[in-house]
């Protein structure tokens, strides 16, 4: 795709060679997240970051990413501090913080809607999640951390066994995830939910047509015996009609160290898109993991700031100019260890 002043609203508008210009772009963003220099590139740019639904890593993320890159941040957080709480369209609100903002980062809890805000935009608009549809930067955040722990076991995206665990039928996380993984080869996928709580049929039924190999379960153990990622995800209380309804499958899927040691290989890597449900009555993945080296929940996270960061350069045509604008770092930076 021609990234520079682009939507980037579906993983259906990427092909595989897109996804690698993103991963290399990413890499270069390395030292700069890591503050051991600092590039004003989008000195002047304007990032409207706008949350309608609620948010801490994806916001923060997004307005750190831009701020990394020299630009500055702008935030709408929930329908209350914003004019759509006076009845003022999706549109026209699109119209009028699009002259505010070189770039708009969405979230919406209406499937379909960052595209009909999009579509009246007049600058670039980053899905950042849109009800139960898709997620695109936290599945190419995602694809991005299990290309990065399979190279450090010399191992490639094609060939990736993967189990997905958890609310399927509500996680656009993994929605999002299982569109990018039709772009490899000798991909395998494990499903792994309550019945109530499937894949759409209509994703499955896509992964099989693109060649992915997909079985189907209820039972965790027998389900991650032999994957390389293990990816649990929490249950979207938000979709369900009331709390009582969702607290029926709270806790179904719990991993700890001794189910993990009991039926993983041993470097099954561990991922989750948090939050991750800490809570007695879930518990998704329980702290006794969070000495395991293969826990890859923290370095998900430090990866979205490296995919966010190429995105905005991209998009805003600048990768061939962030080293021109760079410096070196002026404070203490504590991720040295000096």
């Amino acid at each position: 795709m021609e990234f520079k002043g682009s939507s980037i609203l579906s993983i259906s508008q990427f092909e595989r060679t897109d996804i690698d210009r993103i991963f290399r772009v990413a890499d270069r963003m390395e030292p700069y997240a890591q503050r051991q220099k600092i590039t004003r590139v989008l000195e002047g740019a304007i990032l409207g970051n706008m949350f309608f639904e609620a948010s801490t890593r994806t916001r923060i993320s997004f307005g750190s990413a831009f701020n990394l890159l020299g630009g500055e941040v702008r935030e709408t957080v929930g329908f209350e501090a914003s004019a759509l709480a006076k009845g003022e369209s999706l549109q026209d609100t699109a119209r009028v913080l699009s002259g505010f903002s070189d770039v708009i980062c969405m979230r919406h809890p209406e499937s379909g809607s960052v595209a009909d805000f999009a579509a009246a935009s007049r600058v670039p608009v980053i899905n950042g999640g849109d009800g139960s549809n898709e997620h695109p930067s936290q599945a190419l955040l995602d694809l991005y951390t299990i290309e990065k722990e399979l190279r450090d076991r010399g191992r490639q995206l094609d060939g990736l066994r993967i189990a997905m665990i958890g609310d399927l039928k509500h996680g656009r996380t993994v929605h999002s995830l299982c569109k990018l993984l039709m772009l490899f080869q000798r991909v395998s996928v494990q499903l792994v939910s309550p019945l109530e709580l499937a894949m759409p049929r209509e994703l499955v039924e896509d992964m099989r047509a693109a060649g992915i190999h997909v079985d189907e379960s209820d039972r965790l153990e027998s389900s991650i015996s032999h994957v390389d990622i293990v990816y649990s995800t929490r249950i979207q209380e938000e979709r369900f009609a009331s709390k009582d309804e969702a607290d029926l499958y709270r806790g179904r899927f719990r991993l700890n160290q001794a189910i993990y040691t009991s039926n993983c290989e041993p470097n099954t890597v561990i991922m989750h898109p948090l939050p991750r449900d800490s809570r007695a009555e879930a518990n998704e993945l329980d702290s006794d993991l969070d000495s395991n080296p293969n826990l890859a929940i923290f370095r998900q996270t430090d990866n979205g700031l490296l995919v966010r960061m190429a995105l905005f350069a991209m998009i805003l045509d600048v990768t061939h100019l962030v080293e021109k604008y760079s410096t070196e770092v002026r404070w203490h930076n504590p991720r040295l260890g000096s």
